[in-house]
């Protein structure tokens, strides 16, 4: 089996593909790419077991076709060396050896059987929706930074969609911040809720493209994506989701508005102060302004700054983890961030104040118990 492939058409593809790929996978064919050559296209697939990824690249036609599972590492180091150039793949499918030639010399490798490749999920009794990528992109931006790593609780490790005629909602939690991210844009006659694990977001977020639609189906058991030339498909985690709704506040408490820049630059400057183990800031709001303090005891370091907003409601002193605050800043647009506080221990809501059309965001922040 032979073929032509340019050099860097193909790395970009591998660097793509290659992080479905566990570090330290649990079978030796895991860390290999399956290549499947068919008449004037080489499709890549990688996979951990519970995610795949497939990716189909134009090459030039040699009359054969096949499959190999090629070492990955080895050969993503060796085209990360190269120019852009046309390279030629030989390989001998009685041996699974693999001859690779470029302009400065050839490469041996050792390849493996791709027929001993692990086989990509059939989408069976699936339904599906399409989405702007675009949309998917942003709902993935909003809630992959607050998915849990606790994998005793592996709802909580992925997010949490659910569709209706309504809309497509996205939550993700870890007990200390919550992000629930709907866009109304996009509806299915389908009603159905399920959890997408953590990694197989990542990967998304690294191949979508804004510009493309992406085909999603879905059943009991798995999810995949379709965009472009290329295919995600993870297994769903297989959890009761918890009732995110109980732990938003439903009576409304006091209200600041603040410009979300100059919060956000406040909170990463007074970082540096804080105890590292917590990231307490403690906010002394009142009429027209947030006084935020951060103390490190252990080193003596201490910090305060003043920040003017619009604020309606009594006076109140909380508590809050800066780190997490820093995060739900960054991923939220426009200038200005609405703040809702009932009590200072019970949970805040952010909000952005100049959200799109058709879309709303909501963050929940649990506070920190200050200290006397």
């Amino acid at each position: 089996m032979k073929f032509d492939i340019s050099s860097d058409s193909l790395k970009e593809r591998l660097l793509v593909v290659s992080r479905v790929i566990d570090s330290n996978p649990i079978l030796p064919i895991l860390e290999d790419f399956l290549f499947r050559v068919k008449e004037n296209s080489l499709e890549i697939v990688a996979t951990d077991l519970e995610t795949f990824m497939t990716s189909e690249v134009e090459i030039t036609p040699s009359g054969s076709t096949g499959s190999v599972a090629i070492p990955g590492k080895i050969l993503i180091d060796t085209l990360k060396q190269l120019p852009t150039q046309p390279i030629t793949f030989d390989i001998d499918l009685e041996t699974f050896s693999i001859t690779i030639t470029s302009t400065f010399g050839q490469y041996q490798l050792a390849g493996e059987d791709g027929s001993d490749f692990p086989k990509l999920p059939v989408p069976e009794s699936v339904d599906t929706v399409q989405i702007p990528s675009a949309l998917l992109l942003q709902g993935i931006r909003k809630t992959l930074f607050a998915i849990s790593n606790d994998d005793l609780r592996p709802a909580m490790t992925g997010v949490f969609v659910q569709l209706n005629s309504r809309g497509i909602t996205l939550v993700s939690t870890d007990a200390h911040k919550l992000v629930k991210y709907t866009f109304h844009k996009v509806s299915t006659e389908a009603e159905a809720s399920f959890i997408i694990p953590k990694k197989a977001l990542a990967v998304l977020e690294k191949a979508l493209a804004k510009d493309d639609t992406v085909e999603i189906s879905f059943n009991q058991s798995n999810a995949f994506f379709y965009f472009k030339s290329q295919i995600v498909v993870c297994r769903l985690i297989d959890a009761r989701y918890p009732d995110y709704d109980t732990v938003i506040p439903s009576v409304k408490g006091s209200v600041m508005t603040i410009a979300r820049e100059d919060l956000l630059k406040s909170l990463r400057r007074l970082s540096y102060y804080t105890n590292q183990n917590t990231n307490q800031v403690k906010w002394s709001i009142k009429d027209g302004s947030v006084t935020i303090e951060a103390e490190n005891l252990d080193f003596s370091n201490k910090a305060k700054e003043r920040i003017p907003c619009n604020y309606d409601g009594e006076e109140m002193l909380v508590g809050f983890n800066a780190k997490f605050l820093v995060e739900m800043l960054n991923v939220m647009d426009g200038a200005n961030v609405r703040i809702e506080l009932t009590e200072p221990n019970r949970a805040s809501i952010l909000r952005s104040e100049e959200m799109p059309e058709n879309e709303d965001l909501l963050m929940l922040i649990m506070p920190l118990r200050i200290d006397a």
